[in-house]
């Protein structure tokens, strides 16, 4: 019988993913401890499974590679080479030259030859030092030619976003162990069946479902039990009045009779809603396991981004990961990863200090990111923090004025954690200079969509001038079902995100306080601004007895606090929350809606909108001035190549700016005393005037001074950088990392 390699090569490529993984890993380990003799092993292991397994699917290109890696890897475990920077670089091409074979593999592709120049870098490393005697085999032969070694756990393929769906494995099929026997070797090993994730998504939806209906079938049973009072008292009341004492007795005894169905159905009802609430909730919490992963599945993949990173920006520095084994749903693990990785860019550019910039100030020349994660509440909180130079609220408020975002005398006004939270706003950057590294504003209003819009959850920023900033992204555990808390406002029932929820209690009308013109309570030792949510969504305020007692809802949106006062609070519930369709999606307000009591509508509010719109309702003067101008903004592009002034003339005008070019500084300076432009890009290098001294007299002209200017040069070392800084401009580009993209998020970060 033919060996059919179709039914295994979705294991073998899953597998071999594992071992990558285990290699990038180990040589990020190998780094800080190059003398980790187990460590050396283990991946010499990898290698050698990778290619004995390719070797039996018919895989030879990735059977030449992996052959090569384990090489170089042998006489590094040997001794016969060090594993030196520069080796480690080669090693990990490797892994990912392997990782993009196995993507081609799963994905149906036919792979070519293994690369020639990769592999003769490795052949060369590996034969570095052929003089010297072989040492001694430290490994059992047996250990290389064991079968791979099974996932310990299910895996998706969340780390691989090109990974097709069957990459969710579930109990079945009996897997081999090839590493070597250890203590707790004698324990059945787990068995696994892959399934589609798409049919396990499709389970999580009914699950969701089922959760959401029991809900409201909870909520039928207890208008029953009032029913069921309701007719006790009304029975009592009549037989009280004495009513048919003789001719009625038949009646009243039909009416007792009737009553007492109706407890015992109630009472049974009552019961199958207890049994039921054990079963769903069983069937929830397995349900949700199902599709539950270790954060360590995106915070590993990490360690090696910033590795390049720093070691590509001149930056010193160690990443430390806490709370990997927390889990949370594939779904929103799948969706954290470009979120992290803008947080962690901007820690490393804004953040941390250089070097001398550490000891200068007292710190350790080595920075350090820390990435955490814990289970909070029903949520999970991950924080990222850092050791740097923290946040300066003055420097915010100072760019958000040069960016004409509020006026003076609003940024004034606005507390510390208003300040903060401004850095969310799309094309804010407090960098001085934006860089291909971060700065140019896209990252944190990327954060802000992801992790509040997306994924209902909050941020929270913690910083102290010169000592660092933490960042706490607070998710929900789930995608399926969301925490809700239900409200009651002018006879209406909304819902708010339980993950935006700080606390809720009940205040007298005597301790709500009149600061500016605002009401607000103290609450331990903390000034929170109060108003109506009935006047915030513009409803009429129920005109009935007042009560003794507010209730407030505590939401928060960063740092930023605002109580809600509500009619009642309904109670919390576990809902499926359903997007809004496509021609109510301009409504900031809702973030979705989900069925309530009666079949009615609920809709669930999104947090961040309802604090705008509580500012504006106190102080209809704060808000960003209208982005919709009549009028186009005017950029000079200076430049000595005609080439490039016409691509980058004819890359802004597609865009509606109006452009005038210039061919050199002296030019570009003349121009510039006839006509006040909006924004200016010039190179460097030209005749008559170059593009440090020509930003260098714009910043000498007052009418210059807060006009933005872009560097865009092929200089790109840290001194011309610098220099840069120095001169004024607001963003340095390479010529090497232009695109198209990157010009008009430039552009559009500093002037719109």
């Amino acid at each position: 019988m033919a060996f059919d390699q179709s039914k295994f090569l979705a294991r073998f490529v899953a597998e071999a993913r594992e071992h990558c993984a285990r290699i990038s890993e180990g040589l990020l380990d190998l780094e800080r401890s190059s003398g980790d003799t187990e460590t050396l092993n283990s991946l010499f292991r990898a290698a050698h499974t990778i290619k004995g397994s390719s070797r039996m699917m018919k895989l030879l290109p990735i059977t030449e590679l992996a052959h090569h890696m384990e090489d170089v890897l042998d006489a590094v475990r040997g001794g016969r080479i060090a594993l030196a920077p520069a080796l480690a670089d080669i090693l990990f091409r490797g892994v990912d030259c392997l990782s993009a074979m196995l993507e081609r593999v799963g994905g149906g592709e036919q792979l070519e030859e293994a690369p020639k120049a990769l592999c003769d870098e490795l052949v060369a490393a590996a034969a570095a030092v052929e003089s010297a005697p072989p040492p001694q085999e430290t490994v059992p032969a047996s250990t290389p030619s064991a079968p791979a070694a099974a996932p310990a756990e299910p895996v998706a393929s969340v780390t691989a976003p090109a990974a097709p769906p069957e990459a969710v494995l579930a109990p079945l099929v009996p897997a081999d162990d090839a590493r070597p026997a250890q203590p707790s070797a004698k324990v059945q090993q787990a068995d696994y069946l892959r399934i589609n994730a798409a049919k396990l998504d499709d389970l999580i939806r009914l699950m969701g479902e089922i959760v959401s209906e029991h809900g409201r079938f909870r909520r039928h049973v207890s208008r029953l039990r009032e029913v069921e009072r309701t007719t006790e008292r009304f029975m009592a009341r009549l037989a009280a009045s004495g009513v048919g004492p003789a001719g009625d007795a038949g009646l009243a005894a039909a009416g007792a009779a009737l009553h007492q169905s109706l407890r015992q159905a109630v009472r049974a009802m009552s019961d199958a809603v207890l049994m039921q609430d054990h079963l769903v909730g069983d069937l929830q919490e397995t349900s949700l396991t199902l599709r539950m992963l270790p954060l360590s599945t995106v915070f590993d993949t990490l360690r090696r981004t910033v590795r390049d990173l720093a070691r590509e920006h001149g930056k010193e520095m160690d990443l430390v990961i806490n709370g990997g084994e927390t889990e949370l749903d594939r779904k929103i693990i799948e969706r954290i990863g470009d979120p992290l990785i803008h947080m962690i860019r901007n820690a490393l550019d804004h953040g941390l200090e250089s070097p001398a910039e550490r000891v200068a100030a007292g710190k350790p020349a080595w920075g350090t990111i820390t990435l955490s994660a814990c289970y909070d509440g029903g949520c999970v909180t991950i924080a990222l923090s850092d050791d740097g130079k923290g946040m300066s609220a003055e420097r915010i408020r100072e760019r958000a004025l040069a960016k004409r975002l509020y006026d003076a005398d609003t940024l004034n006004r606005m507390s510390r954690s208003e300040i903060t939270n401004l850095i969310f706003l799309p094309g804010f950057s407090t960098s001085p200079i934006i860089t291909d590294l971060s700065g140019r504003g896209v990252g944190m209003d990327v954060v802000r969509k992801n992790i509040v819009d997306d994924l209902k959850g909050a941020i929270i920023i913690e910083t102290r001038e010169g000592e660092g900033t933490t960042f706490f992204l607070r998710l929900p555990l789930n995608l399926a079902v969301f925490p809700l808390f239900l409200v009651a406002v002018s006879g209406r029932a909304c819902a708010l995100p339980a993950t935006s929820i700080a606390e809720m209690l009940a205040v007298r009308p005597d301790e709500i306080i009149e600061i500016v013109h605002k009401r607000a309570i103290r609450l331990r030792e903390q000034i929170i601004p109060v108003e109506d949510l009935a006047a915030i969504l513009g409803l009429p305020r129920e005109t009935g007895e007042e009560r003794g007692e507010r209730l407030l809802v505590i939401v928060r949106d960063g740092d930023e606090k605002l109580g809600l006062v509500v009619d009642d609070i309904l109670g919390r519930e576990e809902m499926v929350v359903k997007p809004l369709p496509a021609h109510l999606q301009n409504l900031r307000l809702v973030s979705g809606a989900t069925i309530g009591e009666g079949n009615g509508i609920v809709n669930v509010f999104h947090v961040p909108e309802l604090l705008r719109l509580a500012r504006e309702l106190t102080e209809p003067g704060r808000r960003a001035p209208d982005a919709a101008e009549e009028r186009r903004a005017t950029i000079l592009v200076v430049d000595d190549s005609f080439n490039t002034r016409e691509i980058e003339k004819s890359i802004l005008e597609a865009y509606g700016y109006v452009v005038v070019t210039a061919g050199d500084g002296q030019e570009g300076w003349e121009k510039t005393r006839n006509e006040l432009y909006d924004l200016v890009i010039t190179d460097v290098e030209m005749p008559r005037l170059d593009g440090f001294s020509f930003t260098e007299r714009l910043r000498g002209d007052e009418r210059y001074r807060a006009v933005p200017v872009i560097i865009v040069t092929s200089r790109e070392k840290d001194e011309d950088k610098r220099r840069g800084i120095q001169v004024g401009a607001d963003a340095y580009i390479v010529k090497g990392a232009f695109d198209q993209s990157n010009l008009l998020e430039t552009v559009r970060s500093l002037i719109g």
